[in-house]
């Protein structure tokens, strides 16, 4: 595959911001939250968590991804209050001293966005699969780009028994519908993610992975994030989440061989490696 073919990599325009998808982009996430399934509870303190923000930039992130609510399977909602309370205050001092990073808002919630986007965040990351269109309205507002992931459930009952027709298709219908709900709302800043794990099995896990490219007709980037989750697990005969990097990395590879454009990820630095090795095989 031609990787400088347009309809595989894009340019956005973010907060006046050209960003140039032409390579790979590393997403590295920060969850300041006390029960995310990774590291929850790791980086709940804002101190804590801004010295986590600049070593995943200095191990070469793109994207600094926060999230004050855990999407893990089972996982509680959370209120507004207490989720601005605990992303806010990091994003007041983080996105001011990382001036040529961008920053997205991992929320389904639109107070959460608003204030995330007033402090200047470049990104609203929404695993509700737009459930909230005021969400593409304020990407539109600030020039911010939306992350269309998609989700069947939500957190307290995504894996109960997930079901697809065929779950390529299925995706690629829903992403059409979804985009042309934005686009109608004057939003062109559209990323799309196909949300594995979130209320797929296994096996629909590995069709996604298998069929990326099928979302690249739809003409926007590419994101998947696998990065220590159950699937890993699974594959590697029950591995517990600290001992999924592996599989994380080679998973991650896998994807971007197939079109992904932008890998969400917590070991950075593995990925930054992975990255490297992917553009000087490819380059050619």
């Amino acid at each position: 595959m031609d990787r400088s073919d347009a309809t595989t990599r894009h340019k956005l325009s973010l907060r006046g911001e050209l960003v140039d998808f032409s390579s790979p982009k590393i997403m590295g996430v920060l969850n300041a939250t006390p029960d995310s399934f990774s590291d929850g509870g790791t980086f709940n303190e804002a101190e804590v968590a801004l010295d986590r923000i600049a070593a995943m930039i200095s191990e070469g992130a793109d994207i600094i991804d926060i999230g004050g609510e855990s999407t893990r399977p089972g996982a509680e909602p959370v209120t507004e209050q207490e989720e601005l309370g605990r992303v806010i205050p990091i994003m007041e001092q983080a996105i001011p001293a990382h001036s040529g990073t961008l920053f997205s808002i991992d929320t389904t919630k639109t107070k959460v966005a608003e204030e995330a986007l007033k402090r200047g965040a470049h990104l609203v990351n929404d695993v509700s699969g737009l459930k909230e269109p005021r969400l593409v309205d304020l990407c539109v507002e600030y020039n911010a780009a939306y992350i269309l992931m998609h989700t069947q459930g939500d957190p307290q009952t995504m894996q109960q028994d997930p079901t697809y027709d065929e779950v390529v298709n299925d995706l690629f219908l829903f992403f059409r519908e979804k985009i042309a709900v934005a686009r109608e709302r004057g939003l062109q800043n559209i990323i799309i993610d196909p949300g594995i794990g979130f209320g797929k099995t296994l096996r629909h896990n590995i069709d996604l992975l298998s069929g990326l490219e099928a979302f690249k007709t739809l003409g926007h980037p590419l994101m998947v994030g696998v990065s220590r989750k159950s699937m890993i697990g699974e594959l590697l005969g029950g591995r517990p989440v600290d001992d999924r990097l592996t599989g994380t990395v080679v998973t991650h590879y896998h994807a971007l061989i197939n079109g992904a454009d932008i890998i969400r990820v917590h070991d950075v630095k593995e990925a930054y490696d992975s990255v490297l090795v992917y553009k000087a095989l490819t380059s050619g």
